[in-house]
């Protein structure tokens, strides 16, 4: 196990970078908007947000990424810009996410590929490499998530993803995600006010909430075991990143440590300075997975990327 203090400090800037666009598909009744950096001939990478978040959590390692990799950042049904379901009972639930998994990267003809999630996104990475995107799922990067949630914390994330507030002004509304969200560690002004801004919707009063569908949360109360997958964890064989932030309480020491002596053995690094979960924005997270992907690279795992950008 490594630690990682941190820096306070984000990346280097890239300059232009390549290209961003914003994208929709649709699966059977539902539509699903995704944005897609970097070159469709480069290898690709699937990065799948948080439970009550969005595909533009990853803007910042998506554009460095993208400078080598295809990377694909989808809004899970009932967030963001995706459709909401009018049978929450049905499709918020884990196998349904898989089964959008899956939709998604056969509609996009991807034969193999890396998968970053972060908390849910990776619970339904880790669902999907032992099942149906099983051998296709070469590299697997789980972001304080682990086969298991305390009790606790399933909770309190299920009270407060539940009952959104409303606000007068996106400043409020700013104000607010500081304070709810201080556990994803560093972020300067503007990364806060980008996630403020992407995170919003009004409602019909003229008030501001979170772009999400509040029935998200009934997955937590009505299938209790659906982050229970020590099962599949176990089953793994590729090379598995296990980060943590150090104060998390969703990937406990315990569970953590658990993870790199079972299975797939994963590799760990906890960050300091944050807890559930690391926003995947500062320099030594990123180059925590870019290692572990380069590794992976020469190690056999994955083929280079083709096409690199300055």
């Amino acid at each position: 196990m490594k630690t990682q203090g941190h820096p306070g400090q984000p990346p280097h800037s890239q300059g232009s970078g390549p290209p961003c666009a914003s994208n929709y598909l649709r699966f059977g009744k539902h539509e699903i908007h995704y944005l897609e950096w970097g070159y469709p001939e480069n290898h690709p990478i699937i990065m799948w947000h948080g439970l009550a978040r969005t595909g533009r959590d990853f803007d910042v390692i998506a554009g460095r990424l993208s400078r080598i990799f295809r990377v694909i950042c989808p809004d899970t049904l009932g967030r963001g810009l995706s459709q909401w379901s009018s049978e929450p009972a049905l499709d918020y639930c884990m196998d349904a996410y898989v089964e959008l998994a899956v939709q998604l990267v056969e509609g996009l003809g991807l034969r193999r590929l890396h998968w970053i999630g972060t908390s849910m996104g990776g619970a339904i990475g880790l669902r999907a490499a032992a099942g149906p995107l099983r051998g296709r799922i070469a590299t697997l990067v789980l972001n304080d998530i682990g086969p298991t949630l305390p009790r606790v914390a399933l909770e309190r994330i299920r009270d407060y993803v539940g009952r959104p507030p409303s606000f007068a002004t996106v400043t409020e509304l700013e104000a607010w995600m500081r304070q709810a969200y201080l556990p994803f560690g560093w972020q300067s002004d503007a990364q806060w006010r980008s996630m403020a801004e992407h995170s919003l919707r009004r409602l019909p009063d003229g008030r501001l909430t979170l772009h999400y569908d509040p029935e998200i949360a009934s997955q937590l109360s009505t299938r209790p075991r659906d982050y229970e997958q020590w099962e599949a964890y176990d089953s793994l064989s590729q090379p598995v990143l296990l980060l943590r932030g150090a104060d998390s309480d969703l990937l406990t020491p315990e569970i953590a440590e658990a993870m790199t002596r079972r299975g797939p053995r994963a590799r760990r690094v906890d960050f300091a300075g944050c807890g559930h979960a690391p926003a995947l924005n500062v320099d030594d997270q990123i180059h925590e997975i870019e290692r572990f992907l380069q590794l992976q690279a020469t190690a056999g795992f994955t083929q280079t990327p083709r096409r690199q950008d300055p």
